[in-house]
């Protein structure tokens, strides 16, 4: 991978020989246009933009099995909030990338949640990047909006998580990993991305809080 230079964005040209010879051979990138799965879709006036050597999902460790296995966050105490969001496995349905996002009240007491997701791109030393979230859907499920939900202890709520392309996008953002939390003013926890093409970035899509996935 060519020089990295932190808390900024790399262009395409920061990209390793990889991705060249990946745009060189035909082979498309994962990302997919802002809003897909939303009424009236704007077609993107460009070409894809191949974010890694290559599209498949890579290994989760060094003795992966032949199924992908979740990468959720280690559960560790439960924060002051009473929430904690962990990150299941990498979603891929037509080269596009995605992941459900679950919150789960792991206090003594009911929790309140309304909203979305609190979700901030970081770079390899902790750094916040600019990497855009959208209050919207993608081809994984449309965002069904914000609704008032009480859990009881140990009581679920879920996110879909989805990365986009937008027309206006030409710069990719590489990050080493995903802040996470309930809400903004909630604890966060750090979801590490080493190993994942989808620490290449452009906008993220974040569906609100429901106690189903959207569909």
């Amino acid at each position: 991978m060519g020089e990295r230079v932190r808390g900024r964005t790399r262009t395409r040209r920061a990209v390793s020989a990889a991705v060249l010879l990946t745009v060189l051979t035909g082979c498309s990138g994962f990302l997919v246009p802002a809003g897909e799965g939303e009424p009236d879709p704007t077609p993107s006036a460009r070409a894809p933009r191949p974010p890694a050597p290559s599209a498949d999902v890579p290994d989760q460790g060094p003795d992966p099995s032949p199924t992908p296995t979740p990468t959720p966050t280690s559960t560790g105490d439960c924060p002051a909030s009473g929430a904690v969001v962990t990150m299941g496995e990498i979603l891929t349905v037509m080269m596009s990338r995605a992941a459900v996002l679950t919150l789960t009240n792991c206090g003594s007491k009911p929790y309140r949640v309304e909203g979305y997701p609190s979700v901030q791109a970081l770079g390899e030393d902790g750094e916040r990047l600019p990497v855009k979230v959208n209050p919207a859907g993608s081809q994984f499920g449309r965002d069904q909006g914000p609704e008032a939900l009480t859990l009881k202890p140990g009581g679920t709520v879920k996110s879909m998580l989805a990365w986009v392309s937008t027309q206006e996008g030409g710069e990719l953002v590489m990050a080493d990993a995903l802040e996470l939390a309930a809400a903004p003013d909630a604890g966060a926890r750090v979801q590490p991305l080493e190993g994942h093409d989808i620490r290449y970035m452009d906008e993220l899509n974040i569906t609100a809080w429901r106690a189903e996935l959207p569909e």
